[in-house]
């Protein structure tokens, strides 16, 4: 991203307010603010918050309704069909739910659609399943606000149908349901919206538990699960999600859950410090890759295990599925760029590729890959003939989901939100929607420059082993607070020294203007650099730098880290971008 702005935020708030009554530095107090803690009462919500600051479950629109038909339900002994979904949040919906209510004593089943033939949401053939179950009470999570006919389907059929949901209320309004739980239907004043299905399903559970004078604390188990989806599903991490997810990850390092245990043990990380990013980058996609390539019972058959030795086998083949899902997603974006490069896409606005033999299932993956790469929306497109699928990810100015509406002529079937999208269309079409897209992105140059966001002009020198320490307190970090970033000129590029066979990576040494020299990492593609410095500071430029017989004047944006090598502690900057400097 060596051609990206940077932009220095400096967000209004009590800096120095927060320091001083915190106790804390200056800039760590600015790195608070930067992320909305603007004052001393919400730093130490951030910072502070336990599971007690909760938002009350009852403040949920029809969340008591829904409670109560449960009771009733549990009262007279009525089976329970739980509708979920194939993804982590899904899966983790359905657990709580399920394990939440057999504790109570009732008879739960769940059932999930079949991604590649039935797609998204609650269908008749799960209706009809649960009622071959002798289910006559079906309880949604993670799904069924947009359900409308399936919804209607089982209430013809006299069933009792509960909705938990997290997302947008459609415009035809809400399905003809007995109860609808959803932060975000119209109407509902919840104080934080932002939280996933399986928050909601924990919620609803704790106010049920309430409901019946049992104690909250029997369902802490579970809290694991919803931290798990709350990172996976890519909620913001702030307000309360902040404290489920930080809460999570205390529980999840002591659990005794078999599965979850197998599953740490399986990914290294059992007895391991662990952070969000081990939720959503390394535990997270082994769930989702059960729904993506095969069918989610793997992960049910792992949850239900009674022993970790019996859910090791379903562990490691859920870790087997996820290599499997990655090798895909890489052939696939390799696809995806030849196609853009074959067809002379790369100056179209928004992307729209046809890539007929990657795997349905990556395609969201891979158009996300593409979105960071080319920074414009993109359309991943598979299949051949009448029946393609596609998935869509966009950037910030453009709503994706308003511009495939208004394109709807071309699909069979869409829908999403302003920053993805799904949608099935037959392959004669794909070259319309193409032009039509980018005839309406509206998009300007400066929507299509990437930015980094820095949260303060910082010196190395600046990052000693107390700050860096006092800034990791500040985590969880993820998206919508994201790990602190500093960026600085004037540095001087000393050295730099490829690391690994596939040279993914790069141990480069500068000097700050103190003249100190400081260690630095880079992980990716080593070529990128090669190429920066050929074309900014001469042809041998590259080669120069690998013996150390050069220096070169440099903008570096980094995250200090405390780096571990065999018992020592020293400091270690990872860079995340660069630019060129001419050394004033």
């Amino acid at each position: 991203m060596a051609d990206a702005k940077w932009i220095v935020l400096n967000k209004k708030g009590d800096v120095q307010g927060m320091a001083d009554a915190l106790g804390i530095d200056v800039l760590t107090a600015r790195l608070l603010a930067n992320r909305g803690a603007d004052s001393v009462e919400k730093a130490k919500a951030y910072l502070q918050g336990e599971m007690g600051d909760l938002h009350d479950p009852s403040l949920l629109k029809d969340a008591d309704k829904l409670v109560q038909l449960l009771v009733g339900a549990l009262f007279e002994g009525r089976k329970i069909a739980v509708a979920s979904d194939y993804d982590a949040d899904g899966i983790f919906s359905g657990a709580i739910l399920k394990e939440a209510l057999e504790r109570l004593g009732s008879c739960v089943r769940i059932y999930t659609p079949d991604r590649i033939n039935e797609g998204y949401g609650l269908n008749q053939r799960i209706v009809n399943d649960a009622r071959d179950f002798g289910a006559d009470v079906i309880l949604t999570c993670d799904n069924g606000i947009a359900a409308h006919d399936a919804v209607a389907y089982a209430k013809s059929l006299g069933m009792t149908v509960l909705v938990t949901d997290h997302h947008e209320e459609p415009e035809r309004g809400l399905p003809p349901a007995d109860a609808v739980v959803d932060p975000k239907q119209r109407g509902d004043s919840y104080p934080f919206p932002g939280i996933c299905g399986a928050f909601v399903a924990y919620k609803l559970m704790c106010l049920l538990y309430r409901h019946l004078g049992r104690d909250q604390a029997e369902l802490d188990d579970l809290i694991p699960y919803a931290a798990i989806a709350t990172v996976t599903d890519v909620m913001d991490l702030v307000d309360e999600n902040r404290i489920l997810v930080r809460e999570g990850l205390k529980m999840l390092r002591e659990t005794r859950q078999p599965g979850l245990r197998a599953m740490l043990s399986a990914c290294g990380l059992e007895g391991r410090t662990l952070s969000a990013y081990h939720l959503g980058f390394i535990l997270g996609p082994c769930f989702n890759a059960a729904g993506r390539l095969e069918t989610v019972e793997t992960v049910q058959q792992l949850l239900s295990a009674e022993t970790v030795e019996q859910a090791l086998p379903y562990a490691k083949k859920l870790q087997d599925l996820n290599e499997l899902r990655k090798t895909l997603t890489e052939e696939g974006r390799r696809h995806a760029r030849e196609a853009i490069e074959k067809e002379g896409l790369q100056e179209d606005k928004v992307l729209v590729v046809h890539v007929p033999d990657v795997h349905e299932s990556v395609a969201g993956i891979v158009a996300g890959r593409l979105k960071e790469e080319y920074h414009r929306p993109v359309l991943v497109i598979t299949g051949r003939g009448s029946a393609c699928k596609g998935s869509g990810r966009s950037i910030e100015a453009y709503d994706m989901f308003s511009h495939i509406e208004a394109c709807g002529g071309f699909f069979t079937r869409f829908g999403g939100h302003a920053m993805a999208a799904g949608f099935s269309l037959p392959e004669e079409n794909i070259a319309g929607l193409r032009l039509a897209l980018n005839e309406g992105a509206g998009l300007t140059e400066d929507d299509l420059c990437q930015t980094v966001q820095l949260d303060a002009a910082m010196p190395p020198e600046y990052a000693t082993a107390e700050r860096i320490r006092e800034w990791e307190k500040l985590g969880p970090f993820g998206t919508g607070f994201p790990r602190p970033l500093f960026g600085r000129g004037g540095l001087l590029l000393e050295s730099i020294r490829v690391l690994g066979q596939n040279r993914n990576a790069l141990r480069l040494r500068f000097r700050g203007e103190s003249g100190r020299s400081f260690e630095g990492i880079w992980f990716g593609d080593v070529r990128i650099w090669e190429d920066f410095l050929r074309e900014n500071y001469g042809e041998k430029s590259f080669t120069m730098l690998e013996r150390g017989q050069t220096r070169v004047p440099i903008a570096l944006a980094y995250q200090p880290v405390l780096h571990e090598y065999e018992g020592r502690q020293s400091i270690q900057f990872q860079i995340r971008d660069y630019h060129f400097s001419s050394g004033t």
